[in-house]
């Protein structure tokens, strides 16, 4: 999906851009298949703040993205592909021989009138069809990935993430992760063949504040900034450098750098190679 630059008509079309949205081909969502989003504003049921820098935005209505796919062996033709605002990636819309339809994530190479096929057993590896990974040919792209049978999809369903499927060794499967993590699932597992549509959505410049605040986000204010009652990093006289020997987050925790994964998590034996740190 290509990206649309605007004319620099005021500051804030000057460095933003937009997807260009060619590709969908219906513009509201199946009335069946939504429900009302409640907005919380980062705020839990004693109105006390637990996640910070949520609040506003636009309304938005839940599709109802069907991450299983458990009717077996029944074709299922995508009627349109659309678009998502709860996430980057678009979603297709499905409709069953018996009239009934479902929403799925929208894969790279997916077209209005393509059927796609949910299995228990081999079935081709074309774009949108799932299976049990033991099922799937060695090297082949996969998303929607199960982590525990018959649990759903939870791996690889970003705009434009795939997962690299290595191969079954004895009765786990052995994938790369996008994050460069190579670790091992059950053979059972489900997963669709292809990659996400909508790679381009990370190249996306928001271009100013308005369009950030229209998602959802609300301004996001540095530690130094602030005073000593309400960071750590607060206080001191005029630009000041954080003064500590590492940085801490709100609540006095370290933060940048720091493992935050617990080193008894059960999964944690089923991690191969963790991810490689980037060097800045």
């Amino acid at each position: 999906m290509p990206i649309r630059r605007h004319k620099p008509t005021s500051p804030g079309r000057r460095r933003s851009s937009v997807l260009d949205f060619s590709l969908l081909t219906k513009k509201r969502p199946e009335k069946t298949l939504v429900m009302i989003k409640k907005r919380t504003g980062g705020r839990n049921n004693q109105g006390h703040i637990t996640v910070r820098h949520r609040g506003g935005g636009t309304k938005r209505l839940i599709r109802l993205v069907d991450f299983k796919q458990f009717r077996f062996n029944e074709a299922a033709t995508v009627r349109a592909i659309e678009y998502d605002p709860n996430r980057g990636a678009f979603i297709a819309l499905v409709e069953y021989a018996d009239g009934t339809k479902s929403y799925i994530l929208h894969a790279e190479g997916m077209n209005v009138g393509d059927a796609v096929v949910s299995s228990k057993e081999k079935i081709e590896a074309k774009v949108g069809n799932r299976m049990p990974l033991e099922c799937i040919p060695q090297g082949v792209t996969i998303y929607n990935v199960e982590l525990e049978p018959s649990k759903g999809g939870v791996m690889a369903r970003g705009a434009g993430t795939s997962i690299q499927f290595l191969g079954v060794e004895g009765d786990r499967a052995l994938l790369k992760m996008p994050s460069g993590e190579t670790r091992t699932v059950s053979k059972d597992c489900l997963a669709s063949v292809g990659t996400v549509g909508n790679a381009d959505h990370r190249l996306v410049r928001w271009g100013k504040a308005g369009r950030t605040r229209h998602r959802g986000f609300r301004p996001t204010v540095r530690g130094k900034a602030m005073n000593p009652v309400d960071h750590p990093h607060g206080g001191g006289e005029g630009h000041n450098p954080v003064g500590l020997k590492h940085p801490k987050t709100p609540w006095g925790k370290p933060a940048l750098g720091v493992k935050t994964r617990n080193p008894k998590k059960m999964s944690k034996k089923f991690i191969v190679a963790r991810r490689k740190r980037k060097k800045k």
